[in-house]
């Protein structure tokens, strides 16, 4: 509690993160509780509970990566203050209750914030449901025991859990750590590869071939995420920048690629699942309307959740970017410091930051496209005559904007802040 009295600043994106997955959680949830209202026809009850259990399935993982992140960034960042309470007799023990600790008051504090928008986000969803004809109009809004409770315990669950892995990744060897990670990796490249590969099985009008190559997808860009170190130094070993800002910003992100992978994860993962997604949702759409038939209800709530999960994910994303982002890049205010008093200016500075960001951008873009195109290009097979359909480049474009904007704004605007302290403060400040 002193910790986070002393330094409320540093809490702040993760507060920001749990409750934003608290909000999430407890408004598609407020379905359930919604759905078992007395008077709730079958139909508008099933389309509710799915909409709450879809939806509710990602933003659990969308809440623990988003925590786990910033989390992540936070511990590395007080290697030395962990290191020296190691040095005055506080035990492992006692280092993890604190930082979980820590992790878990502020993830009930923004639980508790979160109640109220996610009740009126709950009455606006069910409104959307409403105006779609996918739920009857007499249905009335609950926000019970399910939505409150789900929303605290996902929340807190999900914050400990993921500040008792980062620290344990801080403080133990990064080798088995990489082995672990390469298994996942591996394993959810093969379970992506095969889901795919099942689009075939399907015929072309059937109601489930969309879930196939978009599970596939999301495998897929998982696997890629989890080698995101691996594949950003392969990447970097073929790069021969021009140019002092481009030699230190290739040398900087060699030094840095292990700390920079939440950063590369998050970019794959938003590109491919966006991209592959709404791709194949604007195809099967086309596909609908050229065919004249009117859209089943069930169609129309697999259209509503795909908009709405891709919605959850950018937020979501954009949220652990920017924070990751803006802790990585504050850290290094000793950094530019000592690069300025060496004759840099802060313009070439601000190169540096801004060529690092274009490559992570560069980078993330390549490998989320990647597994995208893996799952649209089945589906789109089987669903029609093209290989690639012309939906794919408007998505594509969007998509890489968002990310681009989100990465590249992110940075240069923190590194500007950071530059506005005198060189000479911001060395003896961190010395």
């Amino acid at each position: 509690m002193r910790s986070i009295r002393q330094r409320p600043g540093r809490f702040l994106a993760t507060l920001l993160s749990a409750f934003l997955g608290a909000a999430v959680i407890m408004t598609f949830n407020s379905m359930h509780d919604t759905a078992g209202r007395p008077g709730v026809d079958p139909v508008s009850a099933e389309t509710l509970r799915t909409a709450a259990g879809v939806v509710g399935g990602y933003g659990t993982l969308l809440v623990f990566f988003a925590v786990a992140s910033t989390l992540t960034v936070n511990v590395r960042q007080r290697a030395a203050e962990l290191e020296l309470l190691r040095c005055s007799g506080a035990t492992p023990a006692q280092l993890k209750r604190m930082v979980v600790g820590e992790a878990a008051v502020v993830a009930l504090v923004g639980a508790a914030l979160a109640v109220v928008p996610a009740v009126l986000g709950g009455r606006l969803l069910l409104e959307v449901f409403r105006d779609s004809g996918q739920v009857a109009g007499s249905v009335d809004h609950s926000f019970g025991v399910i939505a409150l409770m789900s929303g605290i315990d996902i929340t807190l669950l999900a914050s400990a859990g993921a500040a008792f892995l980062a620290l344990r990744r801080a403080t133990r060897g990064r080798r088995r750590h990489g082995r672990a990670r390469s298994f996942l990796a591996y394993g959810a490249l093969a379970a992506g590869t095969a889901a795919v590969c099942s689009t075939f099985a399907f015929s072309a009008t059937d109601g489930a071939l969309m879930a196939p190559p978009a599970y596939g997808a999301i495998l897929l860009s998982v696997g890629l995420a989890l080698m995101a170190p691996r594949l950003l130094e392969g990447v970097l070993g073929r790069l021969a920048p021009g140019g002092a800002s481009g030699w230190l910003a290739v040398r900087n992100l060699r030094q840095r690629a292990g700390d920079l992978a939440g950063i590369l994860m998050s970019l794959i993962l938003f590109t491919a699942v966006s991209t592959a997604t709404l791709t194949m949702q604007a195809v099967e759409s086309d596909a609908v309307a050229a065919s004249g038939l009117v859209k089943s209800v069930d169609a129309k709530n697999l259209e509503t959740l795909n908009f709405t999960v891709v919605g959850i994910i950018v937020v979501f994303v954009c949220v652990m970017l920017v924070n990751s982002l803006y802790a990585a890049t504050t850290y290094r205010g000793r950094e530019f410091g000592q690069q300025r008093l060496a004759g840099a200016t802060p313009g070439q500075v601000l190169g540096v930051v801004g060529a690092e960001g274009l490559v992570l951008t560069v980078v993330g873009l390549l490998f989320g496209t990647l597994a995208a195109l893996a799952g649209i290009v089945p589906f789109t097979v089987v669903r029609g005559d093209a290989v690639l359909p012309e939906q794919v480049f408007g998505v594509w474009a969007a998509v890489a904007s968002i990310g681009a904007a989100a990465t590249l704004g992110t940075s240069l605007a923190t590194a500007r802040r950071v530059l506005r302290t005198p060189a000479v403060r911001a060395v003896a400040a961190t010395a």
